[in-house]
């Protein structure tokens, strides 16, 4: 039996222009840049140029591509929200502009784009000089593609020529695989290609031209004491090797001078900072402020079409006029959602600056104070979550380098008067006792808790412990040095 029954409930709505707003807000610049791209090919009625001034308002509320797309039979009933729970990525096409807060005249800085290819390429660029057939060649390009980012095989030869068997077609013997992967090994730069740090180390002592007593002894200790290289159990290499603590100290010198990681004599790692292309620009006033800025603020602006705009005021046919007043609609609330992009991230900036002031105008670790998201939320009057999209991966040039948004939001510690520290200060103050301690004698945990006391500093000792592993600095046994 069907009967009726009412039922309340509160549900959230975003109207298309917030979820225009939401769908950029989390963009990088770069990536902006790349949509804004994309949707000016795609929308006919978004062209580059200044709009012309006009009496009309242009934050008109605008018709609803539902209303046009009913045509005449388009009644009050449809719906100008959507429901946020019904809302997918997908519902909505991704809309794309310039926006325009600068003069043409500002000078921003922008770090120049550096192309290059991976150190994957560079290895198959090599075996393309060896006298392979087809065969070979295809697999010695499977095993290149199947190294880590540190130029390490960590796969199996017989995983490896099942893999190249079936998406092939073909069987490959893991004899094969082995064979291939030892003329690999002869490339540039040593070590690549080596399935575990050991015998990484061994590959480049096997290809040093100097083979004094040295390298014998070097070769020893990895070939023979790896794990207690690694953990610096110099004692009882000593003893097991029966060498003298002179000739471990040359030793080790030469095992220190290879390379752990093979692929970074290929990769450039200086290429993932230039490429960086800051969110904002920082700059400090004449009077001693701070002034921020979008560092997109020169790029053109969006403008409707006036062609296709008068197109979409005639009535050609039923077809044409929804095309056009849809894609005006959605045109417009794109324009208007740049617009409420930029004045949040520039108002979710300044607040940074208002809580970091310090810290911005000396550019002082030391000087960071505790901040949560939670604090510019209020200070801006927006959701703990819009802050977190403002936030995440935007970076902003400033007269000290580059920051990441996300760095400057740390926990707080209460130190022994009685006022909270930053947490990012605590490790500064780490890495300072750990730089000057005596390498035959480093400071294990407690000392380090012990320091930072006598420095005001009241800290746990597992915090301390926490903080270095955060810090990458290895226990007081891995710093050891002889």
């Amino acid at each position: 039996m069907q009967r009726q029954t009412q039922t309340q409930r509160q549900t959230l709505k975003y109207s298309p222009l917030q979820i225009q707003m939401l769908n950029l807000l989390h963009l990088t610049t770069m990536e902006l840049e790349q949509r804004i791209k994309e949707e000016i090919e795609e929308n006919p009625i978004l062209e580059e140029g200044k709009e012309e001034s006009t009496t009309e308002d242009t934050t008109d509320e605008f018709t609803d591509p539902d209303d046009v797309a009913g045509g005449d039979d388009a009644t009050s009933s449809v719906q100008d929200y959507y429901d946020w729970d019904e809302f997918r990525d997908d519902d909505v096409p991704d809309y794309k502009t310039y926006a325009n807060n600068q003069s043409a005249d500002n000078e921003l800085y922008t770090r120049p784009m550096v192309e290059s290819i991976s150190f994957r390429d560079e290895l198959k660029q090599q075996v393309h000089f060896l006298r392979l057939d087809d065969r070979q060649q295809l697999i010695a390009d499977f095993i290149l593609d199947s190294l880590d980012e540190d130029g390490f095989l960590r796969r199996e030869a017989e995983v490896i020529a099942d893999d190249i068997s079936f998406a092939n077609s073909m069987f490959i013997d893991a004899d094969e695989v082995s064979l291939m992967l030892r003329v690999i090994q002869q490339l540039d730069p040593a070590g690549i290609a080596a399935r575990d740090l050991r015998e990484c180390l061994l590959i480049q002592l096997q290809r040093t031209e100097h083979q004094d007593d040295v390298w014998k002894s070097a070769y020893r200790i990895v070939s023979d004491t790896f794990d207690e290289l690694g953990s610096r159990n110099y004692d009882k290499i000593m003893r097991v090797l029966g060498m003298n603590e002179d000739t471990l100290k040359k030793a080790i010198s030469l095992i220190t001078t290879l390379n752990p990681k093979p692929a970074s004599g290929l990769r450039n790692d200086t290429l993932v900072n230039e490429s960086i292309k800051p969110d904002f620009m920082l700059r400090y006033t004449e009077d001693g402020e701070i002034e921020v800025q979008l560092t997109w603020g020169n790029s053109p602006a969006l403008r409707l079409n006036k062609l296709f705009t008068q197109m979409a005021e005639q009535k050609i046919d039923k077809a044409t006029n929804q095309f056009l007043k849809n894609k005006m609609n959605s045109a417009k609330w794109f324009i208007d959602a740049i617009k409420q992009r930029e004045n949040t991230m520039l108002s979710t900036l300044r607040a940074i600056v208002k809580l970091q002031y310090d810290y911005f105008q000396t550019g002082d670790i030391k000087k960071l104070r505790p901040m949560i998201l939670k604090d510019v939320a209020e200070i801006i009057d927006m959701d703990i979550s819009t802050v977190s999209r403002v936030t995440t991966n935007k970076y902003v040039q400033t007269p000290f380098g580059i920051v990441l948004l996300k760095d400057l939001f740390t926990e707080g510690v209460t130190n022994e008067d009685g006022t909270e520290v930053s947490n990012r200060e605590i490790q500064e103050a780490i890495r300072e006792i750990t730089g000057v301690e005596d390498k035959r004698h480093p400071y294990n945990d407690q000392q380090i808790t012990d320091l930072l006391s006598e420095k005001g500093y009241s800290v746990a000792r597992r915090t301390v412990a926490k903080y270095r592993e955060q810090l990458n600095i290895p226990t007081a046994r891995l710093r050891v040095t002889i």
